[in-house]
């Protein structure tokens, strides 16, 4: 037959064995473009082969999960208080279902009532005993990969391979809820260890990570439950005040994607409240596919030579890395390129990439200087732009680099490896190298973790960082056929990300970290100096930003926290070991006389309502407080008229406040809107008096204004627009 999916389709062979298929093989040569196959211009094989099936097939159980998970399923059974199944009914149902020919468009259901026909059950009784099995086929399926994604240092989070493992945990964690032992997840992820272990001793060695992340991924899905839950409640009134039955789908994706609320929280509770909700049998998938796709990347400010200009050009030499702390160095020009960019035959020159900036520098020929301003990597050729002069083909140059931005750089990437080596052993084996950018003052490093590292974590990974550098630990780099530096090191090896070709470069810092990594480093790592991380940032779920300097560079955010510690400690009049104190008996002091002062603004508040409510005029049923007074405070005119309206529900205040500006502030009381009164328009049209604007709420507005001398003409607006607003009484 043909096998379709994916895009490509083929001719392929199946090996079935007593109507199980247990392997095939797909013959890729078609990809499919609307519905028809176009010849591939590159042919290969898909190879599966299901070794759990012939697990199964070797056991000749009831189900694959019988045969593969016999124990843990035992135990998830016994967890949940449910007897065993009919062995001989399963044993049908798996028979028929095999047997089975249904259209693509057929869902789930369908096929359950044709199995049911075929096994003599109802389609009901058949749904009563599968459901809770297939819940539990789930949780061990789920949990086993769960637990190897997790020891393999992925950490939940909403995008790419992060997301995957939420996905796989929320959809077991629901399921288990639907079960009723949402809390054995730890337990069930554990015995998965227990049992893969003796195989894949790794998952042993990360136990407590795993189980640790296990844990708080739980705590946050619990967490988003619950606020799921109102957020679906508020939708579904909403849905229901205008007359709609059904939530949208553009809602329930939204619902999970933004909010973390699986689809059938959604239908649990919108189902309560009287709103349906149609849940698509590959909302799943949908939604995976759309998170497993890389974020776009930055795109990089075009480079002015391209590939082709570069073609037949011989490989540049690179200095760099036969003497990392060469300077100076002679070449010859092969090429001019636009009028600025020159290749050389060798050069000394660091191109941009591996997050770390080019060199920089100059080029001296013919009593002339040149300003290398960037240098790029095109292919195999290194290019250098150039600002001044520009030297003829076939001369000679000298080159000379900005050691101190280069030695600067060195000591930034080293700094780097250090601090990837001293994180994971702080925070586990699960963390990976994110994202990196060196930089001359300071760098930045990306690192996968599954909570905010703590203050305390960051002084235990600056601390083992700079206990490597004391150790003035030997840096070695060499070149190494893939193959043997991913036997000697692991893929452990590629922290930032996938390097092409047969060969690699592997930097080792003795027995703290080793990468494999293009940059240009230290001798040792005595020559670092010393790591100061200034400053920690959650980038996004599950990624933690580590922001550093290294060597002198990171003497000077010390030196300027010193200053400004010492500049605090003189305001305080407080000598520096006793700041924390001094500083905490001053801001308790501060909060006290706010709430002292509240206190006196209330009474005050009062005292002014009382005597300004004894010149209230009565309007039509509305009795009206208007005055200014010399006082620009938006807060005091706030509790004055909050007094006011609160004692007086029938009541209207209008009060200014007059200083270099004006301040208006409108409240209404209840009865006074019953009576029309909008106090919005009010703010607003004595605003527009004073050259500004106001806003707000019918009960409550404010506003303002520069031109104080129209205060007399501000207040006969506010009454006019309140004389116009009142309804008359009937």
């Amino acid at each position: 037959g043909v096998w379709s999916g994916g895009g490509n389709a083929g001719p392929d062979l199946e090996s079935i064995v007593g109507g199980l298929e247990v392997a095939t093989l797909v013959f890729m040569k078609f990809k499919v473009v609307d519905s028809e196959f176009v010849e591939l211009p590159i042919k290969t094989v898909d190879t599966g082969y299901g070794i759990d099936r012939f697990a199964w097939l070797s056991q000749g159980t009831v189900s694959c999960f019988h045969a593969v998970y016999p124990s843990i399923l035992d135990k998830v059974m016994g967890m949940a208080g449910l007897e065993a199944p009919d062995e001989k009914l399963l044993a049908e149902v798996a028979r028929v279902s095999g047997m089975l020919s249904l259209d693509k468009s057929s869902s789930r259901m369908e096929a359950r009532e044709e199995i049911a026909k075929l096994v003599g059950v109802s389609a009901e009784e058949l749904h009563r005993l599968l459901s809770p099995l297939e819940r539990v086929f789930a949780v061990v399926d789920h949990t086993k990969s769960l637990a190897f994604l997790l020891a393999e240092g992925v950490v939940p989070s909403n995008i790419q391979e992060g997301y995957l493992a939420r996905l796989l945990f929320r959809r077991t964690y629901r399921m288990l809820k639907m079960l009723g032992i949402s809390d054995k997840l730890p337990e069930i992820v554990d015995l998965q260890i227990g049992f893969w272990s003796k195989d894949y001793p790794h998952l042993k060695e990360m136990r407590d990570e795993i189980l640790e992340m296990v844990s708080v991924e739980a705590e946050k899905f619990e967490q988003t439950l619950r606020k799921g839950e109102n957020l679906v409640r508020r939708i579904a009134k909403e849905l229901k005040a205008r007359k709609a039955s059904l939530i949208p789908l553009e809602t329930l994706t939204e619902l999970y994607d933004s909010h973390g609320v699986p689809p059938e929280i959604v239908e649990e509770t919108a189902r309560k409240e009287g709103v349906a909700v149609k849940v698509p049998e590959n909302f799943y998938a949908v939604i995976a596919q759309r998170h497993l796709q890389a974020a776009p990347k930055r795109e990089k400010e075009k480079f002015e030579v391209s590939e082709e200009m570069v073609t037949g050009l011989p490989e540049t030499r690179l200095l760099f890395y036969e003497d990392q702390y060469q300077q100076k160095f002679a070449a010859k020009v092969i090429k001019v390129l636009t009028g600025k960019h020159v290749v050389l035959d060798q050069t000394c020159f660091y191109p941009e990439g591996g997050g770390q900036p080019p060199d920089t520098g100059h080029l001296l020929f013919d009593g002339k200087r040149a300003e290398v301003v960037d240098v790029q990597k095109v292919g195999k050729v290194v290019v250098h732009e150039l600002k001044g002069a520009v030297p003829k083909e076939n001369s000679t140059v000298e080159g000379v680099i900005d050691w101190e931005k280069r030695y600067s750089l060195m000591k930034h990437h080293t700094a780097t490896h250090v601090l990837m080596g001293a994180a994971r052993r702080v925070l586990g084996k699960h963390v990976w190298q994110f994202g990196t950018q060196k930089g001359v003052e300071s760098s930045r490093l990306d690192i996968s973790h599954y909570r905010r590292l703590t203050l305390e974590e960051v002084y235990k990974i600056e601390a083992l960082a700079n206990q490597a550098i004391s150790r003035a630990i030997p840096v070695e780099a060499c070149w190494m056929p893939r193959n043997e530096a991913e036997r000697l090191y692991g893929f452990r090896l590629y922290q930032g990300g996938a390097i092409p070709g047969k060969d690699i470069r592997v930097v080792k810092i003795g027995d703290w970290d080793v990468e494999a990594c293009a940059g240009t480093h230290l001798r040792n790592t005595g020559e670092l100096g010393f790591i100061k991380i200034l400053r920690t940032e959650r980038i996004q779920d599950g990624v933690e930003r580590l922001v550093y300097s290294a060597g002198l560079a990171a003497l000077k955010p010390i030196q300027e926290r010193e200053k400004l510690l010492l500049h605090v400690a003189s305001t305080l009049n407080a000598p520096l070991e006793k700041l924390a104190k001094t500083a905490e008996r001053l801001v308790n002091e501060y909060k006290e006389t706010r709430k002292q002062r509240e206190r006196l603004l209330e009474e005050l508040a009062k005292l002014r309502a009382e005597k300004l409510l004894g010149k209230a005029e009565k309007i039509d049923g509305v009795k009206l407080v208007i005055d200014s007074m010399k006082e620009e405070d938006a807060e005091v005119l706030i509790k004055i008229a909050n007094q006011i309206v609160t004692s007086h529900p029938d009541t209207v205040a209008i009060l200014f406040g007059v200083n270099r500006t004006a301040k208006i502030v409108v409240m209404a009381g209840r009865k006074a809107l019953e009576n029309g009164v909008d106090a919005r328009e009010i703010a607003r049209e004595a605003a527009s008096m004073l050259g500004g604007g106001g806003s707000g709420k019918p009960n409550f507005a404010q506003g303002g204004g520069t031109r104080t001398q129209k205060l007399a003409e501000a207040i006969r607006k506010a009454e006019e627009t309140l004389r116009r607003q009142i309804r008359k009484p009937k």
